[in-house]
């Protein structure tokens, strides 16, 4: 599913240009599912926290039973190499990936000997800082760990989430604000959630039922720098329902003001513009 019209694609050691095929039909990941990535932002001339969605690459890959083939740091040096290929002014969106063409002797548990690796960088621009979100509720809900692999970023996982959006968007919302199964506001189908009210920070305390993002820790750590309080706790619609600002936190926009929960509305607020441009300053600071 190619988004971008420019794509480097690196598979058996070398790059190729463009969308190359990589997986064949009979692949265990075609017909069972063991397949994991991450996803990285080169912006701007910088890519922020790449090592970390590297390093949670492999985190996916072991967590689905296969082989992290390919360290972290060796990831970060072939992802630079590839950029090298893109203008300055590009930006990218960073894919490593791993599945498995073989089953062990079970069939459906992979083999981690046939871990397969390949990073995909795909030019695709950053959203406009105008670009917003409105969610709804949905009927779906979040799985847990003795049901689904929701301790990787598995590919296996998403049409749970493609359900939550044909959901949203048949009501005529963007995205949608999902619970876990105790019924406490988890995330959006696609990001991490933050509120705020009179002036403090407000997001789901990670409990096992979605990703921790890298993006909304470093959120986080930004907004505890800068002397705002921020609570990692349980929250609830109706919390939502009471807030002066809500954002939501993911890899490829950072930071998405929302404007509409049902039929609630929020200003694009100080706080939220405030988190953009520390992330910002961070990203091209160096660190």
């Amino acid at each position: 599913m190619a988004v971008g019209k420019t794509i480097r694609t690196y598979f058996n050691g070398q790059w190729h240009d463009g969308d190359v095929p990589i997986m064949s039909a009979a692949d265990h990941a075609a017909w069972l599912g063991s397949s994991v990535f991450d996803g990285a932002r080169w912006f701007d001339g910088v890519s922020p926290d790449l090592d970390k969605h590297c390093a949670r690459a492999n985190a996916s890959a072991e967590a689905l039973m296969m082989a992290a083939t390919v360290p972290a740091d060796q990831m970060v040096e072939i992802t630079r190499e590839g950029l090298s290929g893109f203008s300055a002014d590009s930006a990218v969106y960073i894919r490593p990936m791993y599945w498995a063409t073989e089953g062990d002797q079970t069939l459906i548990a992979p083999a981690p000997e046939a871990t397969q690796f390949a990073l995909c960088l795909e030019e695709i621009p950053m959203p406009p800082e105008a670009a917003s979100a409105t969610l709804t509720r949905t009927s779906f809900c979040r799985p847990v760990l003795e049901s689904s692999v929701v301790n990787a970023k598995a590919g296996c996982l998403y049409p749970n989430n493609a359900r939550m959006l044909r959901e949203a968007r048949a009501k005529g919302f963007t995205n949608t604000l999902t619970c876990d199964v105790m019924g406490n506001v988890a995330e959006t189908a696609t990001a991490n959630i933050f509120m705020v009210k009179d002036g403090e920070v407000f997001t789901p305390i990670a409990n096992g039922t979605f990703l921790s993002g890298i993006t909304r820790a470093r959120h986080i750590s930004n907004l505890r720098a800068d002397g705002i309080t921020v609570h990692e706790c349980v929250l609830t619609y109706a919390h939502f329902e009471a807030a002066d600002e809500v954002f939501t936190s993911g890899n490829m926009s950072k930071v998405t003001p929302v404007t509409a929960f049902d039929d609630v509305t929020y200003q694009h607020g100080p706080i939220t513009r405030r988190v953009r441009e520390m992330y910002w300053d961070w990203a091209k600071s160096g660190h």
